[in-house]
């Protein structure tokens, strides 16, 4: 059996971590077997190392190693991806194919965030691991594998399960053995040795001189959180070592490459209400703004054609109306900006516009201005209109709103006005 230090060389992974050392003990320990192994920690700690330790010591070592990122893959190709799917099983499928657990028979397959898989592929993987069985998409003939499983996730599995986002039988079956890594922050004394290793893979790949860090630098990467662990620590020493003419880097240069901590990450607000009640709320407040544009609409329509066709003594009339209804309180005003005026006034009582129509009408005729001829065509065709567009949605008023491009509340009330 290889020591761990022999498989750090061979693997390329530098640190001596304890807790980092116990996880290649444990992988060493359960490579000869055929036990299904599940590697937890955080998203960029190096969980691709651990299947690669197991496959390279296992007895399936000459069968074929296949790692699946099944976050990567949609959910409507997923299944076809693993296990296959016959010529026609879907569109698109033209011929037969051969799924990942297929091509690894005798081999090991290591599943990259398995928290991520959908719940009907779940229930297929289950039965792989029970008994080696699987069928092809649009097939019903079972095939058998034999197969090692691998899999990793940054997924809190605990929490996953209790959401009903993960199978409590599957995960039981895939930890037979749990391998964790720590986060990079968990490991002080190993960061500065990644840096140097990273340093100097970069200055031989480009050809320059490897960077290096002053004392102060050097504290401020080791009291740095790492949020994207060893990946997040790799970028900033390639970004360093392509963009820095300077090869002697301070704290400040260093800091200017990483994000300020926190700065990045989302706030949660707790609130009483649910997502439901606002939405609910807000789909009310839209109905009646998009109402009340309408019945606006339709005043200011009514009223320019009384302006435009009326006497002297009716547009004054129509003037002092609208003001009023706008909350305007410059009488002379002789231009009204119908776009421009705040709807002050009347928007809580349209009733009251009716009444104020009404008070003008003691001094003002407006059949003066407006045939009664042309009013009663209007309302003819208004109510035909009506009548054959709910006739046609079967009574629905909704549609038949929709239809006529009113309101369902202006539907209403043109419904009880001409009675309907």
């Amino acid at each position: 059996m290889e020591s761990v230090q022999a498989i750090k060389q061979r693997f390329e992974i530098i640190g001596n971590d304890p807790k980092l050392n116990r996880a290649i003990e444990k992988a060493i320990q359960v490579a000869p077997t055929d036990i299904s192994v599940l590697v937890v920690g955080e998203s960029g700690v190096g969980k691709e190392s651990v299947p690669k330790i197991i496959h390279s010591l296992s007895h399936r070592k000459h069968g074929k190693y296949i790692a699946v990122n099944c976050g990567a893959i949609p959910e409507g190709t997923i299944d076809s991806e693993l296990f296959g799917h016959e010529k026609g099983a879907f569109t698109g499928a033209t011929s037969t194919r051969e799924g990942y657990f297929e091509v690894a028979d005798g081999g090991t397959i290591f599943l990259d965030e398995v928290g991520e898989l959908p719940l009907t592929t779940q229930v297929r993987l289950l039965r792989v691991l029970e008994n080696g069985e699987f069928i092809k998409v649009g097939s019903s003939q079972v095939q058998k594998t034999d197969v090692r499983i691998v899999a990793a996730t940054n997924v809190n599995m605990f929490e996953a399960i209790e959401k009903g986002k993960f199978r409590e039988d599957l995960y039981y079956r895939l930890s037979t053995v749990d391998i964790p890594l720590p986060p990079l922050r968990d490991r002080k004394d190993d960061i500065h040795l990644l840096f140097r290793k990273f340093a100097s893979d970069f200055a031989h790949k480009y050809k320059m001189p490897p960077i290096k860090l002053d004392d102060n630098a050097v504290q401020f990467l080791l009291k740095f959180r790492w949020s994207g662990n060893i990946r997040q620590l790799r970028n900033v020493a390639e970004q360093i070592s392509v963009l820095e003419t300077n090869r002697d880097i301070s704290a400040v240069t260093l800091q200017s490459y990483l994000p300020v901590e926190g700065s990045n990450l989302p706030s949660v607000i707790k609130d009483k209400k649910s997502e439901s009640d606002f939405s609910t709320e807000r789909e009310i407040l839209y109905k009646v703004l998009f109402d009340m544009k309408s019945d606006l609409n339709d005043l200011k329509k009514l009223t320019m054609e009384l302006m435009q066709n009326g006497s002297s003594k009716v547009q004054e009339t129509n003037k002092n109306l609208i003001q009023k209804i706008y909350g305007s309180n410059n009488q002379e005003d002789s231009e009204i900006d119908f776009e421009e005026q705040p709807r002050v006034s009347y928007l809580s009582n349209p009733q009251k516009i009716e009444e104020d129509f009404e008070e003008q009408d003691d001094n003002y005729t407006f059949a003066e201005t407006v045939e009664e001829e042309e009013i009663l065509k209007l309302e003819e065709k208004e109510i035909e209109l009506i009548k054959k567009s709910l006739e046609k949605n079967k009574g629905k008023r909704k549609a038949a709103a929709d239809e006529l491009g009113i309101s369902e509340r202006t539907l209403y009330r043109k419904i009880k006005q001409f009675d309907l």
